[in-house]
């Protein structure tokens, strides 16, 4: 981004008051844009392991619709980052929301034609739209300050909770739509990701304006003129975006796991696809409305007791999920919700430590380079998942995730220990 600044991103380095402006402006659209995207992401999260089963009739192959998915992340993070970083996030953002929608309309052209490879490809590109909607948590932080990004990010999620949780109890009513238009059930709800995650990309396309990024990029590059009279290349703290990233992916291969293969755990105990619907609509609910106070909360006692409080929660969940009765939709909500939580706690605990811890001139950059690895992990999880209930089952799943929790716990209390012993020395 050039140093020499246009006249209204002047503007806006002159004025606080206008930069808060934007920083209001921005949440809202951004919180617009993940009502549409969390619904979006919800479809085949919910279904998606269901086609796959039902096209090649086995169920070890359950897992790999999500590892699709989240390769298909991998890839866009890295995509949505750097085209954020040249372009802005308005451009990174649409860009990949749409080309999530485009994927889930290949969902439906392969259920209709019966072309698995169509679809493994439609899931791939479907996944952009997922990376797209963690991707949008970023420009709500922006124009924060430090004692508000917890916060930021927080308001920036929570309202896909909206969407989210819509998304898998309309799974029945978008199967009979489906039925009635003749499309096959499961396709259903793609149809309404389609159109989710196009609406989310336009509502960007359209309104973010003035980019946030580019604005905060301006700002910081204008405060280090004035403290030194020239800018020096940036740098990150690359011990704080190593933590950062480590709750972040490994919150991430706990919660994919086993929320991958609960649909078809749930199958095997005689639910049906509405019970798998409200499960799972529990558990995205759990995802994203606590960041009502997870947010705040990670603003006013620290990031590292939100991430330790994370860990903890997903072990919980994890025994709940291996020691509970399998027909019991009480506790595999119980468990699905816990699940949820803790990945909440971790996402944007994980995430403010990232920001915290980056310059805005590649601030984008590097969050995409971490949403990389987030989306691999994820792959891993959902891939996994599949081959360790196929050769065990859902308790060994569940508590292979409670063991990667508990050391998520020992590398951060070991790198809180670190850190004291550093100001101490100091």
């Amino acid at each position: 981004m050039d140093q020499k600044q246009p006249l209204w991103i002047q503007e806006y380095i002159d004025s606080p008051e206008k930069q808060q402006q934007l920083y209001k402006k921005t949440l809202f659209i951004v919180i617009l844009s993940q009502i549409f995207g969390g619904a979006g992401l919800a479809a085949g999260i919910t279904v998606g392991a269901l086609i796959a089963q039902d096209m090649l009739g086995t169920e070890s192959v359950g897992g790999i619709p999500v590892a699709l998915l989240t390769l298909g992340s991998a890839g866009a993070a890295l995509l949505v980052g750097r085209l954020s970083q040249r372009f802005g996030r308005r451009f990174g953002l649409a860009a990949g929301f749409l080309t999530g929608g485009l994927g889930a309309i290949g969902v439906i052209l392969a259920t209709l034609f019966n072309s698995i490879l169509l679809l493994f490809l439609s899931l791939f590109l479907y996944g952009s739209g997922t990376a797209t909607n963690l991707q949008a948590r970023y420009a709500g932080t922006d124009l924060a300050s430090p004692k508000q990004r917890g916060t930021a990010i927080s308001m920036a999620m929570v309202f896909t909770t909206l969407g989210a949780v819509a998304g898998p109890n309309l799974v029945d009513v978008m199967g009979n739509f489906a039925t009635s238009i003749g499309i096959p059930t499961l396709a259903g709800p793609f149809i309404l990701g389609a159109a989710a995650f196009i609406l989310a990309g336009v509502v960007l396309l359209v309104f973010l304006r003035p980019d946030p990024l580019i604005v905060a990029s301006a700002i910081a590059i204008a405060q280090e003129q004035k403290q030194s009279n020239k800018v020096e290349n940036p740098s990150n703290n690359k011990k704080g975006v190593a933590l950062g990233a480590s709750v972040m992916v490994l919150t991430q291969f706990v919660m994919v796991s086993i929320m991958t293969m609960t649909p078809i755990h749930m199958e095997h105990h005689g639910h049906g696809l509405r019970e798998v619907g409200l499960v799972i609509g529990f558990h995205i609910g759990a995802m994203y409305l606590p960041s009502l106070v997870t947010g705040p909360l990670i603003d006013k006692v620290g990031r590292n007791v939100m991430a330790i409080a994370a860990g903890g929660t997903l072990i919980l969940s994890a025994c709940v999920a291996a020691f509970a009765p399998g027909d019991s939709l009480l506790f595999l909500i119980f468990a699905l919700i816990l699940l949820g939580i803790g990945w909440n706690f971790g996402l944007i605990s994980g995430t403010t430590l990232i920001i915290d811890s980056t310059h805005p001139s590649t601030r984008a950059k590097t969050q995409g380079s971490v949403d990389v690895l987030l989306a691999l992990f994820g792959a891993s999880g959902g891939a996994l998942s599949g081959v360790i209930v196929g050769y065990f089952n859902y308790a060994t799943l569940s508590i292979i995730g409670g063991v990667l929790a508990l050391i998520l716990i020992a590398i951060l209390i070991w790198s809180f220990k670190i850190n004291k012993s550093a100001k101490l020395v100091k």
